[in-house]
Protein backbone atom coordinates (compact mmCIF):
# COMPACT_ATOMS: atom_id res chain seq x y z
CA UNK A 1 0.00 0.00 0.00
CA UNK A 2 2.69 2.39 1.13
CA UNK A 3 4.62 2.15 -2.77
CA UNK A 4 0.92 2.72 -4.38
CA UNK A 5 0.37 5.75 -2.34
CA UNK A 6 3.86 6.57 -2.82
CA UNK A 7 3.42 6.65 -6.35
CA UNK A 8 -0.29 8.61 -6.01
CA UNK A 9 1.83 11.32 -3.97
CA UNK A 10 4.06 11.56 -6.73
CA UNK A 11 1.50 11.41 -9.86
CA UNK A 12 -0.20 14.16 -8.11
CA UNK A 13 2.67 16.67 -7.71
CA UNK A 14 3.92 15.84 -11.40
CA UNK A 15 0.17 16.99 -12.67
CA UNK A 16 0.38 20.10 -9.81
CA UNK A 17 3.97 21.13 -11.83
CA UNK A 18 1.88 21.03 -15.12
CA UNK A 19 -1.27 23.00 -13.79
CA UNK A 20 0.95 26.10 -12.34
CA UNK A 21 3.18 26.02 -15.65
CA UNK A 22 -0.54 26.36 -17.05
CA UNK A 23 -0.94 28.97 -15.11
CA UNK A 24 1.97 30.54 -15.42
CA UNK A 25 1.60 30.90 -19.36
CA UNK A 26 4.84 28.31 -19.68
CA UNK A 27 5.34 26.00 -22.96
CA UNK A 28 5.22 22.45 -22.43
CA UNK A 29 8.95 22.00 -21.75
CA UNK A 30 8.06 24.17 -19.03
CA UNK A 31 5.53 21.93 -17.69
CA UNK A 32 7.67 18.82 -17.71
CA UNK A 33 10.58 20.87 -15.63
CA UNK A 34 7.90 21.71 -12.95
CA UNK A 35 6.31 18.50 -13.26
CA UNK A 36 9.83 16.85 -12.37
CA UNK A 37 10.65 19.53 -10.08
CA UNK A 38 7.36 19.27 -7.98
CA UNK A 39 7.62 15.90 -7.97
CA UNK A 40 11.17 14.95 -6.95
CA UNK A 41 12.58 18.23 -4.65
CA UNK A 42 11.09 17.19 -1.83
CA UNK A 43 12.36 13.79 -1.39
CA UNK A 44 15.76 14.75 -3.34
CA UNK A 45 16.39 17.33 -0.29
CA UNK A 46 15.35 14.35 2.25
CA UNK A 47 17.80 12.12 1.03
CA UNK A 48 20.44 14.37 0.96
CA UNK A 49 20.11 15.54 4.66
CA UNK A 50 19.74 11.46 5.10
CA UNK A 51 23.30 11.11 3.41
CA UNK A 52 21.55 8.52 1.35
CA UNK A 53 23.41 7.73 -1.93
CA UNK A 54 22.21 7.05 -4.94
CA UNK A 55 19.34 9.37 -5.03
CA UNK A 56 15.73 7.30 -4.76
CA UNK A 57 14.48 8.98 -8.34
CA UNK A 58 18.01 7.90 -10.32
CA UNK A 59 17.61 4.55 -10.19
CA UNK A 60 13.67 4.09 -10.70
CA UNK A 61 12.60 4.41 -13.87
CA UNK A 62 9.09 3.64 -13.01
CA UNK A 63 8.98 6.42 -11.50
CA UNK A 64 10.49 8.58 -14.05
CA UNK A 65 8.09 7.50 -16.65
CA UNK A 66 5.21 8.08 -13.95
CA UNK A 67 5.66 11.80 -13.68
CA UNK A 68 6.79 12.55 -17.65
CA UNK A 69 3.82 10.42 -18.88
CA UNK A 70 0.94 12.04 -15.78
CA UNK A 71 2.63 15.40 -17.47
CA UNK A 72 2.09 14.61 -20.48
CA UNK A 73 -1.33 13.33 -19.94
CA UNK A 74 -2.27 17.11 -18.08
CA UNK A 75 -1.09 18.94 -20.77
CA UNK A 76 -3.05 17.25 -23.15
CA UNK A 77 -6.34 17.53 -21.04
CA UNK A 78 -5.79 21.43 -20.16
CA UNK A 79 -5.63 21.78 -24.03
CA UNK A 80 -9.17 20.17 -24.67
CA UNK A 81 -10.29 21.86 -21.55
CA UNK A 82 -10.43 24.71 -19.12
CA UNK A 83 -8.63 24.39 -16.07
CA UNK A 84 -10.78 23.55 -13.46
CA UNK A 85 -11.61 26.47 -9.95
CA UNK A 86 -8.46 25.26 -7.21
CA UNK A 87 -7.71 22.43 -9.19
CA UNK A 88 -4.07 23.28 -8.51
CA UNK A 89 -4.95 23.56 -4.60
CA UNK A 90 -7.08 20.06 -4.52
CA UNK A 91 -4.03 18.15 -6.29
CA UNK A 92 -1.21 19.99 -4.79
CA UNK A 93 -3.27 18.89 -1.52
CA UNK A 94 -3.26 15.05 -2.54
CA UNK A 95 0.47 15.42 -3.03
CA UNK A 96 0.96 16.93 0.08
CA UNK A 97 -0.44 14.35 2.44
CA UNK A 98 0.85 11.82 0.83
CA UNK A 99 4.75 12.72 0.48
CA UNK A 100 4.71 14.19 4.16
CA UNK A 101 3.51 10.88 5.43
CA UNK A 102 6.27 8.90 3.23
CA UNK A 103 8.79 11.66 4.56
CA UNK A 104 7.81 10.58 7.93
CA UNK A 105 8.37 7.07 7.46
CA UNK A 106 11.68 7.42 5.58
CA UNK A 107 12.68 9.26 8.45
CA UNK A 108 11.52 7.17 10.86
CA UNK A 109 13.33 4.09 9.25
CA UNK A 110 16.50 6.23 9.51
CA UNK A 111 16.20 6.41 13.39
CA UNK A 112 16.61 9.86 13.49
CA UNK A 113 14.97 11.50 16.40
CA UNK A 114 11.64 12.83 17.45
CA UNK A 115 12.08 16.35 16.05
CA UNK A 116 13.68 15.61 13.13
CA UNK A 117 11.62 13.10 11.77
CA UNK A 118 8.88 15.89 11.91
CA UNK A 119 11.40 18.51 10.28
CA UNK A 120 12.45 16.05 7.58
CA UNK A 121 8.56 15.12 7.14
CA UNK A 122 7.70 18.86 6.30
CA UNK A 123 10.81 19.63 4.08
CA UNK A 124 9.73 16.30 1.97
CA UNK A 125 6.39 17.65 1.78
CA UNK A 126 6.89 21.12 1.35
CA UNK A 127 9.63 21.74 -0.66
CA UNK A 128 8.34 20.44 -4.35
CA UNK A 129 5.69 23.58 -3.89
CA UNK A 130 8.28 25.83 -3.09
CA UNK A 131 10.57 25.01 -5.88
CA UNK A 132 7.36 24.96 -8.34
CA UNK A 133 6.58 28.43 -7.18
CA UNK A 134 9.75 30.15 -7.60
CA UNK A 135 10.09 28.72 -10.97
CA UNK A 136 6.83 29.95 -11.70
CA UNK A 137 7.82 33.62 -10.28
CA UNK A 138 5.41 33.62 -7.67
CA UNK A 139 6.95 35.18 -4.45
CA UNK A 140 6.25 34.79 -1.64
CA UNK A 141 5.85 30.87 -2.56
CA UNK A 142 2.35 29.41 -1.33
CA UNK A 143 4.58 27.88 1.84
CA UNK A 144 5.12 31.57 3.01
CA UNK A 145 1.93 32.81 3.10
CA UNK A 146 -0.70 32.69 5.81
CA UNK A 147 -1.99 29.58 3.77
CA UNK A 148 -2.71 26.13 6.43
CA UNK A 149 -0.07 24.50 4.19
CA UNK A 150 3.39 23.62 6.51
CA UNK A 151 0.69 23.49 9.27
CA UNK A 152 -1.38 20.67 7.74
CA UNK A 153 2.11 18.84 7.13
CA UNK A 154 3.19 19.03 10.56
CA UNK A 155 -0.35 18.06 12.24
CA UNK A 156 0.27 14.68 9.45
CA UNK A 157 3.70 14.10 10.67
CA UNK A 158 2.74 14.36 14.44
CA UNK A 159 -0.45 12.22 14.02
CA UNK A 160 1.95 9.69 12.23
CA UNK A 161 4.99 9.66 14.74
CA UNK A 162 2.41 9.53 17.81
CA UNK A 163 0.25 6.64 15.67
CA UNK A 164 3.52 4.74 15.28
CA UNK A 165 4.70 5.09 19.00
CA UNK A 166 1.99 3.72 20.00
CA UNK A 167 1.60 0.31 17.62
CA UNK A 168 -1.13 1.26 15.59
CA UNK A 169 -0.30 -0.97 12.29
CA UNK A 170 0.77 0.79 9.25
CA UNK A 171 -1.44 1.12 6.58
CA UNK A 172 -4.20 2.80 9.07
CA UNK A 173 -1.42 4.87 10.29
CA UNK A 174 -0.59 6.19 6.66
CA UNK A 175 -4.47 6.35 6.29
CA UNK A 176 -5.41 8.41 9.36
CA UNK A 177 -2.13 11.02 8.72
CA UNK A 178 -2.49 11.16 4.95
CA UNK A 179 -6.28 12.33 5.65
CA UNK A 180 -5.80 14.25 8.33
CA UNK A 181 -2.78 16.33 5.71
CA UNK A 182 -5.64 16.21 3.13
CA UNK A 183 -8.70 17.20 5.35
CA UNK A 184 -6.69 20.59 6.75
CA UNK A 185 -6.15 21.79 3.46
CA UNK A 186 -9.19 21.30 2.09
CA UNK A 187 -10.77 22.90 4.36
CA UNK A 188 -8.22 25.75 4.93
CA UNK A 189 -9.41 26.25 0.98
CA UNK A 190 -13.09 26.06 0.58
CA UNK A 191 -13.71 27.34 3.82
CA UNK A 192 -10.78 30.02 3.20
CA UNK A 193 -8.86 29.47 6.37
CA UNK A 194 -6.14 30.94 6.91
CA UNK A 195 -2.94 31.55 9.40
CA UNK A 196 -2.56 35.27 11.01
CA UNK A 197 -0.66 37.47 9.79
CA UNK A 198 2.72 38.83 11.34
CA UNK A 199 2.28 42.51 12.38
CA UNK A 200 4.11 44.65 13.53
CA UNK A 201 3.06 46.52 16.85
CA UNK A 202 2.62 49.67 17.44
CA UNK A 203 3.26 51.97 20.16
Amino acid sequence: MLHALYLLGIAAFAASGVLAAHRANMDPFGGLVLAFAASISGGTLRDLILGRHPLYWTHDWVLLVLIGSVAVATMLYLRRRELPHRALMVVDAVGLAVVTVIGARAAIDAHVTPVAVLILAVLTGVTGEVVRDVLCGEFPPLLLREEVYATAALAGALSYLGLHWAGVPDTANIVVSAGLVFALRMTAIFRDLHLPRLQRTTA
